[in-house]
Parts: structure tokens; C-alpha cells; sequence
């Protein structure tokens, strides 16, 4: 039994929004839309676990352009009439008690591939739900994808623009938090890392230009986001190569930048932009590269991976190695963990759903 209130349950205010726990979920491909629109299941998978207590909601990777879908199933806000659909999910996630989040993405050459289920990898160019990629440079992901098309820097402009846009349209939806997806090797962290960017401009070469991608989408959003909402970057800290690649040197220096370009946070996650990398994983594998960014950065920090017990969580705050928790399959296993680790140490919450009140002592409930 903790002594006091665990940090696990403390709030985490972020210029005007406070999550009411340090406990959020962390964005999940469902694969499960028709033309980027949300659906009951999304409603259903989101809205459940902000009844079972998480403090923050991200919603899963939101592609900014239908060639940035990752798969044709993935979920969308290109268009205004994805708007509504969301907006119905945030509404029930807000009278929960939880904070919306929406994570925005272009999954660049790492696009236009199978749903899990159909067994992944890349759909072939002649496959009727297939599209051609894009990519800083005419690098495949894997011998077995297509060669992406290399985007022009016009082009890049327009990518810009559609990241500003799709934030536009998370502020109408009703979303308090935008996260930027930099990580896992999709077209930002394609940008960012020497191993796909091969560009000879100003989107290549130098750490300054291959930041620079990144730069301009986070100065575009910040102008459509409004200033008292929180903007949130996930990147992957290391490629784990050991050939020249992007790392935690660099991350550290990124966010340095992203701080002082209005970012809150930076949601720290690894590897993806290449399929043969040795990634370590083992339990809290990547939570020392969220402790050196928000020590050396000076920026509040997201621990995931493989995060999983309620002392493990508590202990990576209490260490100070980060500022937030967010978990991912321990969530879709459990959408109650957060009930679960308060109980289990002994942190009474005042926001048990009133409907599950039966069989909670009140102590629990902060009676």
C-alpha cells in the first residue's frame, strides 16, 4: 500500500489542460475505417477505457492525406466530413473525465499495406486498393515494398499544409491534444533519420536539414492550435543500427528545438524505420531515453514500452524518468487498468464511473 497519493494519480497540467492521472493511452492502429472515417467501434475502444480511468485518450495514428493511410483501413481527417465522427467520440471521452487526444500522421513509404489480419506488408501497385508512396527519397522500406516516390519540395509544402489542416479540423472535433507522429519509421521520422533520407537539399544531409520537415509541420500546426492547447511530438529516441542512423544524441538536440518551437512534450518511443534492427525489448526498454530527453531537453517526457505493472509505472515517475505514462497493449488487454493499479496501490479515486460504484469500498471512491 502506498503512502499518500501515488504519482500514477497525481493531475498533469499542460498549459491550459489538466489530465486528471498520468495514465494515457497510447495510439493504436484499429485498421477498422472505410475512407478514413471513425466508426461504433472506435467509439466503443476509446470511449471504454476512458470509463476504465486513463487521464489522457490519444486516438490512433490519423492519416493527413489518404496516401498517408498505412493501411486502407486506417482512420482519417483529410476531409470535413471526418469531422463529426470524431467529434462523437470526444464528446463521450470528455463527460468521462478523460482528455481527447489525436495523433497525426503520413505513414510515407511505410504505406499502402495489408491490415494485420491479411497478413500485412506492402499491397502491390497493381492491387485496386493500393497507391503509390511517397518518401524524402526513393529508398523502399524492405526489398519486398515498392520504390516510394521521392517528393518534390513543392510537394513537401503541400504535406505541410495537410498536417495544419488536419489540426484545424481536430480543434473542430473537439480534441485538446494534437500529438505529431515522428516515430516508427513512418515519413517524419523518414525525414529525420540518414538511413532514408538520401536528399541532397534543404530536407537532407545536415541534422538542420533533416529536422527541417518536422520543423515546418510543428510551426504550421502550432498556427491553427490554439496557444492554450498542448501540442505533443512521439519520436523514436534510436534506430538501434549501429551504422549512421538517427539516435538518442540527436533526439536529445530535437527536442532541445521542439521546445522552443511550442511543443509540450515529447511522446519517446524507438525503432521502425528499419526491419532488421536488434531491438532489445524487455520491460521498460525505452524509458531511459525518456529520462535523458527530459533531463537534458528540459521538456516533459511519455514513457511506453512494455510497461505493464502499476509499481513499475509508479516507480518511472516517482524517479522522476518521466512525466507521463502511456500504454498500449496492456490496455487493450485490460481497459481497467487504471482502476486496477489505483487499487492496487491505495490510491483512492474520485472518478469511478457512478454505474460500477456497487462492490467499491469508500475508501476507493475518496468517501
Amino acid at each position: 500500500m502506498a503512502q499518500g497519493q501515488p504519482q500514477l494519480f497525481s493531475p498533469l497540467t499542460l498549459r491550459s489542460v489538466t489530465l486528471r492521472n498520468r495514465v494515457g493511452m497510447s495510439p493504436m492502429c484499429q485498421y477498422s475505417c472505410q475512407d478514413g472515417f471513425a466508426t461504433d467501434w472506435h467509439l466503443v475502444h476509446l470511449g471504454s477505457r476512458a470509463v476504465g480511468g486513463a487521464g489522457l485518450i490519444i486516438v490512433e495514428a490519423t492519416a493527413v492525406e489518404p496516401r498517408g493511410r498505412i493501411s486502407p483501413g486506417d482512420l482519417g481527417l483529410w476531409d470535413d466530413r471526418h469531422v463529426e465522427p470524431l467529434a462523437r467520440i470526444t464528446r463521450f471521452i470528455v463527460q468521462q473525465g478523460a482528455v481527447a487526444a489525436i495523433q497525426l500522421g503520413h505513414a510515407g513509404r511505410k504505406a499502402s499495406t495489408k491490415r494485420p489480419w491479411e497478413g500485412g506488408g506492402p499491397l502491390q501497385p497493381d492491387d485496386p486498393q493500393g497507391w503509390q508512396t511517397v518518401a524524402p527519397s526513393a529508398v523502399p522500406f524492405a526489398p519486398d515494398y515498392p520504390v516510394p516516390h521521392e517528393l518534390t519540395p513543392d510537394e513537401i509544402r503541400g504535406v505541410v499544409r495537410s498536417f495544419g489542416e488536419a489540426a484545424r479540423r481536430a480543434k473542430d472535433a473537439g480534441f485538446q491534444i494534437v500529438e505529431i507522429h515522428a516515430a516508427h519509421g513512418y515519413l517524419i521520422h523518414q525525414f529525420l533519420s540518414p538511413v532514408s533520407n538520401r536528399r541532397t537539399d534543404q530536407y537532407g544531409g545536415s541534422f538542420e536539414n533533416r529536422i527541417r520537415f518536422l520543423l515546418e509541420i510543428v510551426d504550421e500546426v502550432r498556427r491553427v492550435w490554439p496557444d492554450r492547447l498542448p501540442l505533443f511530438v512521439r519520436i523514436s529516441a534510436t534506430d538501434w543500427l549501429e551504422k549512421e542512423s538517427w539516435d538518442l544524441d540527436q533526439s536529445v538536440e530535437l527536442a532541445k528545438v521542439l521546445k522552443d518551437r511550442g511543443v509540450d512534450l515529447i511522446d519517446v518511443s524507438s525503432g521502425g524505420t528499419d526491419p532488421t534492427a536488434a531491438v532489445p525489448a524487455e520491460p521498460g526498454y525505452q524509458v531511459p531515453f525518456a529520462q535523458r530527453i527530459r533531463k537534458e531537453a528540459g521538456i516533459a517526457t511519455a514513457a511506453v514500452g512494455l510497461i505493464t505493472q502499476p509499481e513499475q509505472a509508479e516507480e518511472i515517475l516517482a524517479q522522476g524518468k518521466a512525466d507521463l505514462i502511456l500504454l498500449g497493449r496492456e490496455l487493450l488487454r485490460d481497459p481497467y487498468w487504471p482502476l486496477r493499479a489505483a487499487q492496487r496501490l491505495g490510491a483512492p479515486l474520485p472518478y469511478w464511473p457512478v454505474q460500477y460504484h456497487r462492490g467499491v469500498s469508500r475508501e476507493l471512491l475518496g468517501k
